[in-house]
């Protein structure tokens, strides 16, 4: 990117000092939170729209459990003489302990994503349901 020195804001900055202060808040703010979306397309141009759509969803996963560390996003364009199921999307969570992993295919990009997060956290809500029967149940012990 090119700027003219001699641009100012009307706050009286220069525009790249507005610019590196805006990305030192992004970097404030991912260092906040320490959890990472990764979106990764195949034969199919992430658009930002697409990607803002995927994080502002995923993100809400990360409050059905605190261990998640990272949500690895895979959309996936499939091109087939029949015209159904071409897009598919892939969520792989990555968690202490076993990783979780689940697929979705549609006619539509969004209807996966939508699929998918439904899918996830179904997934994401029976493993803390199973984990706490496990704490629960008496155990003996010989």
């Amino acid at each position: 990117m090119f700027f003219e020195p001699e641009q100012t804001i009307s706050t009286g900055t220069s525009a790249p000092d507005k610019l590196r202060r805006r990305a030192a808040k992004t970097t404030r703010k991912e260092k906040m939170n320490d959890n990472d979306i990764i979106i990764s397309g195949q034969n199919l141009e992430l658009t930002d729209a697409l990607k803002e759509s995927v994080v502002n969803k995923m993100s809400k996963l990360f409050t059905h459990d605190d261990r998640i560390i990272r949500l690895r996003i895979e959309l996936a364009y499939k091109p087939n003489k029949s015209k159904h199921n071409e897009f598919s999307a892939k969520g792989h969570i990555e968690i202490q302990g076993p990783d979780m992993v689940v697929s979705v295919e549609s006619d539509d990009m969004y209807k996966s994503i939508d699929e998918l997060i439904v899918k996830l956290a179904r997934k994401i809500r029976r493993r803390h349901r199973l984990e706490r029967i496990k704490r629960k149940s008496e155990k003996t012990v010989d």
